[in-house]
């Protein structure tokens, strides 16, 4: 694993990094945001395009930046901190899956990624709730039930944008072998 990003990582990062900033900002204007979790489609899908540093660490800061400038996910009950750690595992494992095995089905890397990703996320606000004295079952499982057409989504959506991803870079690598 490599310890620093390439500049085609960066700019990835920054692109996926501002949408996952701004898509929410829309979302939840149409008040659609907590539905179809928006932060999480750029995010997640950023793992299948960078390695695995650059992805959990933006994955990891842009929730926390979000809730500092638009108080969207919230610091208390501290919903930024959980997403921040859910995204960062769901990216970066993501990004480790495929620097190991480069040829891995979309679907078949993102459908358990996505499943590991909501079982931890379900046990740190089972675990926060004990903590901070909210009815830790009602509120595990309102978090459960209000993320499926977010996951959807994400199901629909990433893998058929990852894989045109793949295509072009393999178009590009034998344009550079022909010259």
């Amino acid at each position: 694993m490599r310890l620093f990003a390439s500049p085609r990582e960066l700019a990835y990062c920054g692109v996926f990094g501002a949408v996952a900033l701004l898509l929410p900002v829309v979302f939840h204007a149409l008040h659609l945001g907590r539905l179809f979790m928006p932060m999480y489609l750029p995010l997640v899908a950023l793992g299948f395009f960078v390695g695995p540093l650059p992805a959990a660490a933006t994955a990891f800061l842009v929730p926390l930046l979000s809730g500092a400038v638009t108080g969207m996910p919230p610091f208390y009950p501290p919903v930024a901190f959980l997403m921040a750690v859910e995204l960062a595992i769901m990216s970066g494992l993501i990004a480790v899956a495929l620097e190991l095995r480069p040829r891995t089905n979309e679907w078949l890397l993102l459908l358990p990624t996505l499943v590991l990703g909501r079982v931890l996320y379900l046990l740190m606000v089972y675990g926060l709730a004990s903590i901070i004295d909210l009815p830790a079952s009602f509120v595990t499982g309102v978090s459960l039930l209000g993320g499926w057409p977010g996951l959807c989504l994400m199901i629909v959506v990433i893998p058929p944008l990852a894989r045109l991803a793949r295509r072009r870079r393999r178009l590009a690598s034998r344009k550079e072998m022909t010259l």
